[in-house]
Parts: structure tokens; sequence; C-alpha cells
């Protein structure tokens, strides 16, 4: 399946059901009456996120959704039927943006979460409605309430806890591939990374976490240089940065500063703010003295002390993933101390803005 992770739709929700002009028939029932019932509503939009899907690749054939107009009213004070609601249905992580593509109307990060997005006309009033003491036989109704539409932007952030990033070439796919049961596209030169991949690495013991690899950054990533901020973005959401360097690179550091600059640039340095983890690969193309001298030049201009590893001969790979593992627990801890405090301060709030009892 194609990925694709972001897309412009069209949506209308339904219009209100006109409201009806009636009057009851009845033999020996000279004067029925108005029993002109009201229109329905129309139907709403939604978005909905659900598990199964990790693309938007449906809304590339597809942009126009309308939802359901609602019944007109009938006679016998019968009310028109509600129109059919519409329900996008997107992966986790999914943004829904205004048609600016700046202002997020929202951000659906658990299955199952549903939000609505335009609430569709109300119907309008039968002639029941407007019967008084000084109008017993109206003859007019109100038409239903026109739909709301507007255009919208489908954006996916990828739902990982663990993001792969470096320069073109780092081997970012091979590691992916070595710890996981993904398979990306794995070559010999820049950019055969084109889109995206989501992996499960497993730990053993019913441990796991996912690791996801974006395609390789270059100068100017975060100005949208190569797609480059539509790739960090699928690294928002990671908690760990994995940052992979080509040990044979002719300056390992100015790669890792290169790569540091976008992340710095990126949202505001939000994503300059995450753990990071670096690590030298392909050590296996150099000797292990070699190896030595780079990483402890490396050590010594960033005051970092970098990971070995080869995913092509799995050297120094459970070590790292060890490592992610570890670090990746404590985000997860503390993203949990910070939900129970946020939730204890929720509380205080309500209790101040409680009435005092006399």
């Amino acid at each position: 399946m194609k990925f694709l992770d972001q897309a412009k739709v069209y949506v209308r929700s339904g219009d209100g059901g006109a409201g009806c002009v009636s009057f009851r028939r009845e033999k020996y029932v000279e004067f029925g009456g108005p029993d002109g019932g009201d229109g329905g509503r129309g139907g709403d939009v939604w978005v909905e996120a659900v598990e199964g899907l990790n693309t938007l690749i449906d809304y590339r054939y597809q942009q126009h959704f309308k939802a359901g107009k609602g019944m007109h009213g009938m006679g016998k004070n019968r009310t028109g039927r509600k129109g059919a609601d519409v329900v996008l249905k997107v992966p986790v992580g999914t943004q829904v943006l205004d048609e600016d593509k700046q202002t997020v109307l929202a951000d659906l990060t658990e299955p199952g979460q549903r939000v609505l997005l335009l609430k569709g006309g109300n119907g309008g009033f039968g002639n029941a409605r407007f019967k008084s003491s000084t109008n017993q036989a109206p003859r007019h109704a109100n038409p239903g309430q026109p739909g709301e539409e507007r255009w919208i932007w489908l954006r996916l952030k990828l739902m990982a806890d663990a993001g792969l990033v470096g320069l073109p070439n780092a081997g970012k796919s091979t590691l992916l591939s070595a710890v996981s049961a993904a398979k990306p596209k794995v070559a010999d030169y820049p950019f055969t990374t084109l889109h995206p991949t989501l992996g499960v690495v497993s730990m053993g013991a019913g441990e796991s976490f996912v690791l996801a690899d974006i395609p390789g950054l270059i100068e100017g990533a975060h100005e949208g240089r190569g797609l480059g901020d539509r790739f960090l973005g699928h690294v928002e959401r990671a908690g760990v940065l994995l940052h992979l360097i080509d040990i044979t690179h002719e300056d390992p550091v100015a790669a890792w500063r290169t790569v540091r600059n976008e992340l710095e640039n990126y949202a505001d340095g939000r994503l300059a703010e995450k753990p990071e983890l670096v690590a030298l690969s392909k050590i296996d193309l150099i000797d292990e003295e070699t190896r030595a001298l780079v990483a402890e030049d490396f050590r010594e201009r960033t005051g970092i002390d970098p990971m070995l590893l080869s995913a092509a001969t799995g050297e120094g790979v459970k070590r790292a993933m060890g490592r992610l593992h570890e670090t990746i627990a404590r985000q997860r801890e503390r993203a949990e101390e910070d939900t129970r405090y946020e939730r204890r301060l929720a509380a205080l709030a309500r209790l101040r803005e409680a009435p005092e009892e006399e």
C-alpha cells in the first residue's frame, strides 16, 4: 500500500429538512387545525481515529464528503428523518488542520477518538409550531437551515516511541530491518527511503517499543527542502531520538551538527529538547583502531559518548537497542508523573472553584 501522510479534503454537513404546511383532515372534523411536522436535522461530519490504518491513501481518490440532507416534515405532526452522518476514518496520530494548514482543529492520538467537525443544519418548523390564539390556521413553515462547509487538511504524524534521524545513507533503514520485522527498501545510495516506516522492536519478556525510520535529512529540511519538514513531523511524537551517523563520513561531527541544526529549527526547537542517543554506524567498514580514533574525536569535540554499531553484522545493535529501551521507559515514567501532576492540579482547581457551604 502506498504511503500518504497528508491530503486535502472538502467536507459539508447536511441541510436541514423544511417544515411542512399541513392541516388535519378527518371525517366529521370540520376544523382540524395545523398538523405540519418539523424537518429533520442535516447529517453531521465526524472524524474518527481507527486502528489498522497507517496511511491516508484513501483520501487521494476521494476528496469530497457530504453528509445527508434532513427529510422534510410531513402531515400528522411527523418529523422528518435526520440526514446520514459522514465519518472520516483516519489513522491514529492524524491531525485535522484548517485550510491555512496552520490552525489545528483536532489531534487524534487515541483509537476510537471522535471529533465533530461540522454540525448539520437544523430542520425547519412545521406550521403546527406557529399556531396561536390569534392565528388558528397558520399557512407558513420554516425552511431548513443550510449545512456548513469547509476545506480541511489531514496530516498524519506517526505514533512511535523512538525515531531514527540522520543524514541520507546513514544506515537507518538497514538498522530498522535488522531489529524488527519491517522491510524498508535498503540500498547503498542516498535517499533510498522515500517515506517513513514503522517497526516493532521486541526486547523479550513481553517488552517492545515502536521505532520510526524517516527519510534522510538535508540542510534546510526544517524549511521544507527535500520534504524535510513533513518527515520531521513523523518523529515529533516520539519520546526519544536515535541519531545515526555514518562513521565513514568525512566529518562525523559536522554530520551530527547538520541534523541537530534542523532539529533545533523545527517546531520551535521541541525536537531538539527530546532525549537523543548518538550512534556511529557502519563500523564493519573500518578497522577497530580507526573506529576508536573516530569515536574519541567525536567525544572530545561534542562531549557525547557515541555508541558503535553495525546493522549489517549485528555488532553493537543489541546494546544500542537496550539503551534505547531504557531511555524510552524513563520517558514513559516521566510522562505518567506529569499526567498525574496535571490531574492533581485540575482537581485542586475544581475544589477552589466549588461554592463554599454556608
